[in-house]
């Protein structure tokens, strides 16, 4: 499948991970239409291929209007990057049925929401190429966060079961799993760690740094999720590719 001149499909795409794949994906010569709910984050991401349109991924509705909308304006989808997320805060002991359900409408279910009109259409075609943008706590547990930990593992176990239902198909379906990146979510992070624990940022940082002794920049992950789109990774599908600076190992 040749990347230039398709059709990607990138939720959340108006800031952090999503906005640095819409962007390259566009450079690449993708055209790219993005989603989210907040119309100002979507119209700050400039670039002459990528058209966003406000839409929730929790809601049914709404995805197929998403759908409806980009598939006439410019054909149909044969890139989908589930990318749409949140995380929250707080003590297992603590989380509230409310606070679990809504992590794993937005983590979850807005994941499948996301991919699942595009199934049966790539299937028809023989091509396309469906990436999760998943977590690191997909693979492995975090503390104080676990309806989002417990989001990104169904996250990786629904990857993997579609691209068995695929893999005959020349559809392949494949998730990344970013560390700790520099974006507005890992800055809300740090801010919660220094309030609630008095420590500096610089020490935050730290604690949360992988083991290259860094973070993972939105970029990185980006390029991952560039070469699964590409005919270079025609072979893989059913992988969670971890980009956490050896935080898997």
């Amino acid at each position: 499948m040749s990347i230039v001149g398709t059709h990607a499909l990138v939720t959340g795409g108006g800031s952090g991970i999503g906005r640095a794949i819409a962007l390259a994906l566009a450079e690449a010569g993708v055209a790219v239409t993005i989603c989210g709910r907040r119309r100002e984050a979507l119209e700050s991401v400039r670039h002459q291929r990528v058209r966003s349109i406000v839409a929730d991924v929790t809601d049914p509705a709404s995805i197929a209007a998403l759908y409806d909308e980009a598939q006439a304006a410019r054909g149909a989808l044969d890139i989908v990057v589930a990318n749409a997320g949140a995380a929250a805060s707080a003590p297992g002991a603590k989380v509230s049925l409310d606070a679990w359900q809504a992590s794993l409408a937005v983590n979850l279910t807005g994941a499948f929401l996301t991919v699942q009109p595009a199934l049966a259409a790539m299937t028809r075609a023989g091509r396309g190429r469906i990436v999760f943008v998943a977590s690191t706590a997909g693979l492995k547990g975090y503390p104080y966060v676990a309806p989002y930990v417990a989001a990104k593992h169904g996250v990786v176990g629904l990857m993997r079961a579609l691209a068995v239902e695929t893999a005959t198909s020349g559809v392949t379906v494949n998730a990344v799993c970013p560390g700790f990146a520099e974006t507005e979510m890992l800055a809300r992070s740090l801010d919660a760690i220094t309030a609630k624990t008095g420590r500096s940022e610089a020490e935050a940082r730290a604690a949360l740094a992988n083991p290259q002794g860094r973070f993972v920049t939105p970029e990185e992950v980006a390029a991952a999720v560039l070469w699964l789109a590409s005919d270079a990774a025609r072979s893989v599908t059913g992988q969670a590719i971890s980009v956490s600076g050896g935080e898997t190992c």
